[in-house]
């Protein structure tokens, strides 16, 4: 297997990981990393015997593929460039600040034929990743992203910070447009919104809710998946996922059976998952994989920017409750 010269723009709590799992898989090739703390970088790369980069046109020069891992208010003005240049990009979820930002990006990765893919991380949990062998045809989808306080991310609404992961989840998931949006949000610690609730409705009749916190006491990762034929239960923090489904046959042989009643059919129930895996080094692989073998990216810059699309529209509509509230 060949491997891709990469490097990391972007050191921070976050890009250190990058750092750490572009220097250990067998598809990559670390070459170094830039940050705008250029003490931080030199860090770093002698850490890992890289380079440690002055500019983003000097990683552009260098690498073949970079992770962008910078405030998301500087994706654009990072990519953009290195897009430009025909190197690979993988930037951190939400794929840019604002829609008009995400379109140009859209048309600079079509110019340039570049692959490139958003960090939205769940798509690589191994609960998610285990629905891939159903036909997934949800009804009703349910979700609930509750997260401890952290200042960290205070600077963003909840929507972009938590939500968003399950709004890319429920949109991979229900293949429809979005006929409407609902929502409320509160204001309790921060500027910014800090709990959103929003009820997503697709022309296909399927209906998502979708509850996102960041001031919770116990952190969750919750999603549940109601259809006809099943019933799907992900709890995406043990990366674990419960499984109903009606027989298709007496003679189904994977799971627990377990009998419905008279009606003479039943559920199969089945756990699956892998609580050791590595989410980001499953993303970071797959990124590198769809480079060295010319496939399709897991998510794609349409995908990315429909999602940051409705996130943007359940802020919107979140602020207005807020404001709403507050002049009655």
């Amino acid at each position: 297997m060949r491997k891709v010269k990469t490097a990391v723009v972007g050191v921070g709590h976050l890009g250190r990981h990058h750092l750490r799992w572009l220097s250990r898989l067998e598809s990559s090739e670390l070459v170094g990393c830039h940050d705008i703390d250029r003490d931080k970088a030199a860090r770093y790369a002698a850490e890992y015997g890289v380079s440690a980069f002055d500019t983003v046109e000097e990683v552009a020069r260098k690498a073949e593929a970079v992770a962008v891992v910078v405030p998301t208010t500087a994706h654009y003005e990072v990519a953009a460039p290195l897009i430009e240049r025909g190197v690979h990009c993988l930037v951190e979820k939400p794929i840019t600040a604002d829609l008009d930002e995400a379109h140009r990006l859209g048309r600079l990765v079509e110019k340039a034929g570049v692959k490139f893919t958003v960090g939205q991380i769940e798509r690589f949990n191994p609960a998610v990743m285990a629905l891939q062998q159903y036909d997934m045809r949800p009804s009703f989808i349910e979700a609930h992203r509750l997260a401890a306080f952290d200042p960290r991310g205070t600077d963003v609404a909840v929507v972009f910070d938590l939500m968003i992961h399950d709004i890319d989840l429920v949109l991979s998931f229900i293949q429809s447009e979005i006929s409407d949006i609902q929502a409320s949000a509160v204001a309790v610690i921060s500027e910014q919104v800090d709990i959103a609730n929003a009820r997503l409705t697709f022309r296909n009749g399927a209906v998502a809710n979708l509850t996102a916190s960041r001031i919770s006491l116990n952190a969750m990762r919750k999603l549940r998946i109601f259809q006809q034929s099943g019933y799907f239960s992900l709890d995406l923090a043990k990366r674990q996922a419960d499984i109903y489904r009606l027989a298709a046959s007496e003679n189904e042989p994977d799971g627990m059976h377990i009998p419905l009643g008279k009606s003479g059919r039943e559920l199969v129930y089945r756990k699956e998952g892998d609580g050791e895996q590595d989410m980001l080094a499953a993303e970071l692989d797959a990124f590198l994989q769809a480079i060295i073998y010319d496939r399709p990216v897991r998510v794609s810059v349409g995908e990315a920017t429909e999602a940051l699309r409705v996130a943007v529209e359940v802020e919107r509509i979140g602020r207005e409750s807020i404001r709403r509230m507050m002049e009655a």
